[in-house]
């Protein structure tokens, strides 16, 4: 740094859109790389990690306040190697840090400020921080002046904290392997124990409103999806009653779209209404699923007009056009949250037929005064149904014509391949559940655009994101775990086995390239990877599942399907191992839970060869049947043995179990009483 450039700021190179929002600040910010190390530990300054994405309000209000002042910068600049990481670009750094913030404080969140030694291990930090101090909080510049001063005076009681915090990291990990897998299970799951975790997913059920807990209030997808299969198995109307009320609520909420589809992230309040507005893709994949599973149980108007209009909303608002999905919408616009989505009784009046208006306001709960804070949020109390008016879906027209007209809130362009394998799984979904052919397409399409774009085929491996065609970050493992699920979808909806076969090769992958030592679990980054201090490894299932769960569920399906024992022992052996936690915390591992479920009755497969099964595969799947290996195809593999010697002209189906399959079905009816 000299007089003429006061500071140096190297964000303007990257291609993350979170990081070109801070390539302006006067902050010498770097973006990770080991570099970052070599310097502190040459200017003998401890690093500054700061890390967030570029739809995270907080991120944005503390970059106002704090990081556009040049004398904070000067202070930052001075005392720190400052440095900026997209969490959504490098999950793996975030995943290290937010875990060594949570052992420190208890919480996190983003942004998520944590101070380093040069060496990268982490001795202290925090999530926002003021301007200036508030209660219990101090501010920006009085962390900064404690940390470096601790730094200059108390090094070596850092060092200290330092290492009994990384060594608490590391215990983490291995204490997977410590758990008590003894006992001499005669069965791995029983419907009994389906239905006692339902059970306790239910003593944190909100009965008034849906969903879990209070405020703040997230979908948990992965609860709702184990109440239904509890439903399924278990004939529990519990379960499915409160499923069904969560997804109502939701969609009547404002923290769905009332006027163009799409879910935000999740709702500050208990009774939905009021959302913090930033649309992430992969809450809405989730969403569209769970909806889907939802529909084929009940048939509801209103879930089948819901995931169509999400899909419409994705369309229109996060696809490249080529098939591929951008990652998220920002919160803000003109620098207020929720400014696009919100609105005055004026405008509304000024804008819809006189003659519904006041029915409209009724039911959308408008006010003159506004609903939340001075303005209105559509949301309604009401049956759903009744939102789907004639009249009030032309009124609904009317504002989203207006509403278009508006400043919109920036969208994240990076397309992040988890997610898009996550949307494939949706639209697979979706398609099952109404048979929309588009949808099909969408999925086959999606998948087409991640292997032509994602995949080095010189190196054998994908990438984690590209964003305007520049590829960033080795694959992690929620990258493979989520294709190998897209694949196994993809061949449920068309048959083609190549799709399962690519399964098959992306499982042997990740089984070679992120297993654990012990040969039970994998670490979220590929053994290749060497710019982190430690590899993770990751259980809980948070707002996206558990790659690891995943990864469980995956093993179990294909060692089914390609009559892999090894496979399936080794998922088996995983849920021995997060059995104490899923059965005591299922709200907190419900994809584990459900991984639970397949194994409380094994997987029953069902095989059709031969070429006039199309109409009969859409109506198994229109069927909510989660216990299921689907296989019909075209034509025999030698790839697949129960595909074997079912080849017929007429329509003959199998059912298999546990390598036996009953007399061929004729009668389609049959199989799908069966199931």
């Amino acid at each position: 740094m000299n007089a003429s450039n006061p500071f140096t700021n190297d964000l303007s190179k990257e291609t993350s859109p979170y990081l070109l929002q801070h390539a302006h600040n006067p902050v010498n910010w770097m973006p990770w790389s080991e570099h970052i190390f070599t310097m502190a530990a040459a200017q003998q300054k401890p690093i500054l990690l700061s890390i967030g994405y570029a739809a995270c309000h907080w991120c944005h209000v503390m970059e106002r306040e704090s990081f556009e002042d040049e004398s904070v910068a000067a202070i930052m600049n001075t005392h720190f190697i400052n440095v900026k990481v997209d969490r959504e670009e490098r999950p793996d750094i975030d995943h290290i840090y937010m875990d060594a913030l949570q052992a420190m404080t208890g919480s996190g969140g983003w942004p998520l400020n944590i101070f380093l030694l040069p060496n990268g291990q982490p001795f202290f930090g925090g999530t926002y921080f003021p301007p200036t101090s508030i209660p219990n909080r101090a501010s920006w510049v009085e962390v900064l002046k404690g940390v470096y001063t601790a730094f200059e005076k108390n090094k070596e009681k850092l060092i200290q904290q330092a290492d009994q915090l990384t060594n608490h990291l590391l215990q983490s990990n291995s204490q997977l392997s410590l758990e008590e897998v003894s006992m001499d299970f005669e069965t791995i799951a029983t419907p009994e124990e389906v239905a006692l975790i339902s059970t306790r997913i239910l003593h944190t059920a909100d009965t008034a409103w849906g969903g879990f807990g209070a405020a703040p209030k997230f979908p948990q997808t992965g609860s709702i999806q184990m109440l239904l299969r509890n439903y399924k198995l278990n004939a529990n109307e519990s379960s499915m009653v409160h499923a069904i009320r969560s997804l109502d609520k939701m969609i009547q909420g404002g923290i769905y779209d009332q006027l163009g589809g799409g879910f935000a992230r999740y709702s500050t309040d208990a009774q939905w209404q009021a959302p913090h507005f930033e649309k992430m893709l992969y809450d809405n994949a989730l969403l569209i699923g769970v909806i889907s599973e939802a529909y084929q149980i009940t048939q509801k108007n209103t879930y089948a007009f819901t995931i169509n209009q999400t899909i419409d909303f994705l369309k229109r608002e996060l696809c490249n056009n080529q098939g591929a999905f951008y990652a998220s919408l920002d919160a803000d616009s003109e620098g207020v949250e929720g400014k696009f989505y919100t609105w005055t009784y004026e405008e509304i009046k000024n804008l819809i037929d006189p003659e519904i208006f006041d029915s409209f306001c009724a039911y959308y709960q408008i006010e003159k005064e506004g609903n939340w804070e001075h303005t209105n949020i559509l949301w309604t109390q009401d049956a759903l149904e009744n939102g789907l008016s004639t009249e009030f879906l032309k009124a609904k027209k009317v504002l989203f014509e207006y509403r278009a007209l508006r400043i919109r809130p920036a969208m994240d362009n990076k397309i992040i391949l988890s997610w898009n394998n996550l949307m494939v799984i949706a639209l697979c979904k979706a398609y099952a559940a109404l048979g929309n052919q588009e949808y099909k397409q969408m999925a086959i399409t999606t998948m087409q655009w991640i292997e032509d774009n994602l995949y080095n085929k010189s190196e054998n491996h994908f990438y984690h994101t590209s964003t305007n065609g520049i590829k960033k970050s080795f694959a992690f493992l929620e990258d493979y775990a989520t294709l190998i699920q897209a694949y196994i979808h993809l061949q449920e909806i068309t048959g083609d086995l190549h799709y399962l076969i690519k399964a098959k090769t992306w499982t042997n992958y990740v089984l070679a390239q992120f297993m654990d030592e012990e040969g039970s679990f994998f670490y979220f980054t590929p053994v290749y990877q060497k710019d982190i201090i430690l590899r993770k490894k990751e259980t809980y299932d948070g707002a996206q599942p558990s790659a690891n769960a995943m990864m469980c569920m995956n093993l179990f399906y294909l060692g089914y399907a390609f009559d892999q024992s090894n496979w399936k022992l080794q998922s088996e052996q995983m849920i021995k191992q997060m059995r104490k936690k899923l059965l005591q915390y299922p709200n907190s591992f419900s994809y584990w839970a459900m991984c639970f479920y397949m194994m409380s009755g094994g997987l029953t497969e069902l095989v059709a060869v031969g070429p006039t099964i199309e109409n009969a595969r859409n109506a198994v799947l229109n069927k909510f049947s989660p216990q299921k290996i689907l296989l019909f195809t075209l034509e025999e593999s030698p790839h697949l043995s129960m595909t074997l010697g079912k080849k017929s002209v007429d329509n003959q189906y199998f059912i298999c179990k546990d390598k036996t399959c009953l007399p061929s079905f004729s009668d389609l009816s049959s199989i799908l009483a069966l199931i």
